[in-house]
């Protein structure tokens, strides 16, 4: 199994120059996303999302989706691609 750090690098690079930055006593980490026109995203992942599979994938599809509208750059996920992602069984 691949830890988050791997599979969120995975999942952006060869675009972009990945780094995490531990930030916050509370476990959290700043993700900075860095392409040829500079800082392409910044975000804090809380040490839930980084731990748990499904709201790492989430953030993942999130930020695909937020640079994919921000900067024009396919592939756009689909309805389809993010209702998995998003859907969850109500107790």
């Amino acid at each position: 199994m691949k830890s988050s750090f791997q599979e969120i690098s995975d999942a952006f690079q060869p675009g972009y120059n990945v780094n995490f930055s531990i930030e916050k006593p509370d476990g959290s980490i700043l993700l900075t996303l860095t392409g040829a026109q500079g800082v392409a995203v910044k975000r804090y992942i809380s040490a839930a999302q980084w731990r748990d599979q499904t709201q790492l994938q989430r953030l993942i599809t999130s930020l695909k989706f937020s640079l994919a509208i921000e900067y024009g750059e396919p592939p756009l996920p689909t309805a389809g691609e993010l209702r998995p992602a998003l859907w969850r069984p109500r107790p």
